[in-house]
């Protein structure tokens, strides 16, 4: 007489539009995307960082530079976002974006197995404390409260004016 064990069947059936939607990054297409000029601040985070040159430095109408100076202000200081940028964003991109990336599944697992759980256990034990400390209150601190009030209820001042 031994354990008798069935096989079980299983098998995963997902629709090819199911699929299709996971919530993973799909790397076949990042040439595409980056070449595709899409938005890549969909909700806006970064608006207010669209500063032109007419925004940093102006140059009032009584008071006027040559006309080669300021066009050469003007390429210069776009060639020079233009290409600091760049190079910034080639050293400090992937970086940073694997900095963020270990911040935030670093604090969404001790969101979801530290935080949460410690929360959820206090909020049960949170009701046998408030009773116990109810009880500790109404014996001990309710009457000691009670006669240092009768204590000092006999006692009358008197002021006198000299």
């Amino acid at each position: 007489m031994g354990l008798e064990t069935e096989k079980a069947d299983v098998q995963l059936c997902m629709d090819d539009d199911a699929y299709s939607r996971h919530s993973a990054v799909d790397f076949g297409d990042l040439e595409q995307l980056a070449d595709s000029g899409s938005d890549r601040d969909p909700r806006r985070l970064n608006s207010h960082l669209q500063v032109g040159f007419e925004d940093v430095i102006a140059e009032p109408v009584s008071t006027h530079s040559f006309d080669k100076v300021w066009i050469c202000s003007h390429a210069l200081f776009e060639v020079s976002k233009y290409v600091i940028y760049k190079f910034l964003t080639l050293l400090l991109a992937m970086p940073m974006a694997f900095a963020a990336g270990v911040l935030f599944a670093t604090l969404s697992c001790l969101h979801i197995w530290i935080i949460m759980p410690f929360v959820k256990t206090c909020l049960m034990v949170l009701p046998s404390v408030q009773t116990i400390w109810k009880s500790v209150t109404d014996a001990v601190i309710a009457p000691l409260c009670s006669s240092v009030g009768r204590s000092f209820s006999s006692v009358s001042l008197q002021v006198s004016h000299d």
